[in-house]
């Protein structure tokens, strides 16, 4: 019994990363975009803690990454963006922003998955470029080339240090 409950620690932090995203997309849908900013920041807390929290107790699981994944292009990706969107004065950029931002952040997840770097990241990770539009919200700001600058970035050849 022990040993189950060790094992599923570190996937509720990351099930406290999805909440957070999924909370984030409610709270903007009722005109709270502060509060979804703020959440979006909370997601990176837990997602901060959940990857340290399975290596420290030793129960990494294919499990884990997969739903780590899962719960990051809702946090990062796909609540970040429709963040941005609502901001954003409506044009063709900011159309073809909000659906490159996700869609380079899944690619560059999936990329990640199948072929994890060492040391470094290839492309910016998903949590910073989000971070940067959640940071950009709190201020009530959007930029149509910023948010199309995170997505490239996100399927970018360049090498982020990890933290």
């Amino acid at each position: 019994m022990f040993n189950w409950i060790v094992r599923v620690v570190p996937n509720l932090f990351t099930i406290g990363n999805l909440l957070c995203g999924v909370l984030s997309i409610t709270s903007n849908m009722n005109g709270l975009l502060k509060l979804s900013s703020i959440l979006i920041f909370c997601s990176a807390l837990f997602d901060f803690l959940d990857g340290r929290v399975a290596r420290k107790l030793k129960v990494n699981s294919n499990f884990g990454i997969e739903l780590d994944s899962l719960a990051d292009i809702v946090s990062f990706g796909v609540s970040p963006a429709i963040l941005f969107y609502t901001l954003a004065t409506p044009s063709i950029f900011t159309s073809l922003a909000f659906v490159l931002f996700p869609i380079m952040g899944a690619l560059r997840l999936a990329k990640f998955n199948i072929s994890p770097t060492i040391g470094y990241f290839k492309g910016l990770p998903i949590p910073a470029a989000g971070l940067t539009l959640a940071g950009m919200g709190l201020f009530s700001y959007s930029n149509e080339l910023i948010t199309i600058i995170l997505a490239l970035l996100m399927v970018s050849p360049f090498k982020f240090k990890k933290l």
